[in-house]
């Protein structure tokens, strides 16, 4: 597999992610990056958008959030192209997330968090093999998983 490698969202990328396409039943699942960089502006002294890149192309975008308040991050909008999807990016994104958290940017805290649909059982079985467990807490029709850092 070609490296995977995250990139701050910036004036050369922002337009490939607002390219980026999921398959229609997925697209239930997350937000687009259009409304994830209007997140990003607003949240924008607590986050980091990331084009998810190979070999310079935007395959995919997440974003990365502070809350201050629950002192812990959080990992939105994880989204592989639907091109690009079964190679193996997702998980190398997520794995290039979290060490980019392990980094503290925000704040000094190793707990990570997200959530997910049940009916999404591609991405519950990703995070199930990087570590993340359920916390019992629910976000709408999604779950929240945790994992702490070590």
């Amino acid at each position: 597999m070609d490296c995977i490698t995250l990139q701050n969202v910036d004036e050369s990328n922002f337009l490939a992610c607002f390219s980026l396409e999921l398959d229609a039943q997925q697209e239930k699942f997350v937000s687009h990056p259009i409304r994830s960089l209007a997140q990003a502006y607003v949240y924008r002294g607590q986050c980091t958008p990331f084009a998810v890149c190979r070999a310079g192309e935007v395959v995919g975008y997440l974003m990365v959030i502070y809350d201050y308040d629950e002192e812990a991050y959080f990992i939105w909008h994880l989204m592989i192209d639907a091109r690009h999807q079964g190679r193996g990016y997702g998980r190398a994104a997520m794995e290039a997330a979290l060490a980019y958290i392990r980094s503290r940017p925000f704040g000094d805290s190793s707990i990570v968090r997200l959530t997910v649909s049940p009916e999404n059982s591609v991405a519950c079985h990703l995070y199930q093999t990087l570590h993340f467990s359920a916390t019992g807490r629910a976000d709408e029709d999604e779950i929240e998983l945790e994992r702490v850092l070590d």
